[in-house]
């Protein structure tokens, strides 16, 4: 059967009606299945707001009312949080606006991280394992995944955006977070592959695999974070991974083939990252759109120039080899101070001004005093958002943030549990 990957312009005056109208023609209900529990895998690339980087409140709210008009039962939603060393699930369902509307909606909240029974993906997928491209090499012994993810659905709700180790990153990264454990920079030498590997394994634990896309702002640049913000005003849908991440990658102007990840997927049988074979459903005219995006490797930041020569570069040997004992929290530590204490403090503001006077902008800055109707907000208010989080303000968090990354770094923990049970 041919891919098919629903596009569709959209504004905030009729975001949900067309939410709605988009996993329809996406054919999601013969996907997702209403007797089992759905997990909604919002994404946070960054725990600060920055548009384009991560879920918007509308995308979630949307997916959530059209399943509740199509029948699905709330007490089988949830939403769905990972968390790494240097993002803050819990800042960033905040600061994103996503709690409210899980709140709203009378949905539970899963931080997979807390309380929550991981096991190892050998007993998870048996054989399937000696089809992995190189998970087997990075994790000798096999790595953790939820256990409650084993017969669930699940949604991915990633963004149109570039990213510094993947050109291009969708609904196959949405993956990565929930499906490794804290370990998961040791996959970065080899990104490609592990995103094929988590796809396989998706395909494999999950009763159903869906993913829907906003591209209501888009981020260009050194993405997930560091990125140019544009307003594109389009999202997107489909059962393919694949397909939806090769859509995207080519309305921002890239060959989706010559993405490794989507290539190797494609090539493997996984789902289709060929725009010529991919049944586009909706406003054909968007999904032709070429944004002539530079991509993230033109104007890199110096972080993301030190991670290219740590894991693929002349840094490689040296340093890269600190990163898989207890002297990586150095790492944790310097991202949180590039990313946190300068580059959104000082750089931010004037990254996404343009974005913040447009009116997806002023939706997210109202979002809280709104009142929308069924098909969206009539009124979007005329404050522009404006962000409360930068200069010292946002410096000052930092400093909270890069306490939260010290004192959960794994491999502290790790040795904290050794110690105790030497005791």
């Amino acid at each position: 059967m041919q891919s098919k990957v629903a596009v569709l312009r959209t504004a905030p005056r009729t975001v949900f009606e067309d939410y709605h109208r988009l996993l329809n023609l996406a054919d999601y209900q013969q996907v997702i299945a209403k007797d089992v529990e759905t997990a909604l895998k919002i994404n946070i690339s960054w725990h600060f707001f920055f548009p384009g980087s991560s879920t918007t409140p509308w995308q979630l709210d949307g997916v959530i009312r059209a399943m509740k008009r199509d029948g699905y039962d709330q007490n089988l939603m949830h939403g769905c949080h990972n968390r790494t060393v240097v993002i803050d699930a819990h800042l960033g369902e905040r600061e994103n606006k996503h709690l409210p509307v899980v709140e709203a909606h009378g949905l539970k909240n899963i931080h997979l991280y807390e309380g929550e029974e991981w096991i190892n993906v050998r007993d998870a997928v048996g054989d399937l394992t000696e089809k992995f491209l190189c998970l087997n090499e990075v994790y000798p012994k096999g790595f953790q995944i939820p256990k409650r993810f084993l017969g669930e659905n699940i949604i991915h709700f990633p963004t149109v955006k570039t990213h510094v180790f993947t050109t291009t990153t969708g609904a196959m990264k949405n993956a990565f977070g929930g499906l490794l454990n804290e370990r998961r920079h040791w996959t970065h030498p080899v990104i490609h592959e592990t995103l094929v590997d988590l796809l396989m394994i998706q395909q494999k634990i999950h009763r159903g695999v869906f993913a829907v896309m906003d591209g209501t702002f888009a981020g260009d640049g050194p993405g997930p974070r560091c990125m140019i913000p544009h307003t594109k005003n389009v999202i997107l849908a489909s059962a393919d991974q694949v397909a939806i991440d090769a859509v995207a990658a080519k309305m921002m102007g890239f060959d989706p083939l010559s993405i490794k990840y989507i290539r190797l997927a494609h090539d493997l049988g996984l789902g289709c990252g060929d725009p010529a074979q991919i049944e586009i459903a909706g406003d054909v005219e968007a999904a032709e759109e070429n944004w002539h995006f530079v991509g993230p490797y033109n104007k890199m930041t110096f972080a993301s120039k030190m991670q290219h020569k740590i894991y693929w570069g002349p840094l490689k040997k040296p340093i890269e080899w600190s990163l898989k004992t207890i002297l990586a929290p150095w790492a944790y530590l310097a991202s949180v101070l590039y990313h946190d204490s300068f580059w959104y403090p000082f750089l931010a503001k004037t990254k996404m001004q343009d974005v913040l006077n447009s009116d997806w902008g002023r939706l997210f800055r109202n979002w809280e005093h709104l009142t929308p109707d069924a098909q969206g907000f009539p009124h979007v208010g005329d404050t522009a958002s404006e962000l409360k989080k930068t200069g010292l303000r946002a410096f000052c968090d930092s400093l909270g943030i890069l306490g939260t990354c010290i004192a959960e770094a794994p491999e502290f923990i790790r040795a904290r549990r050794k110690a105790a049970h030497r005791g």
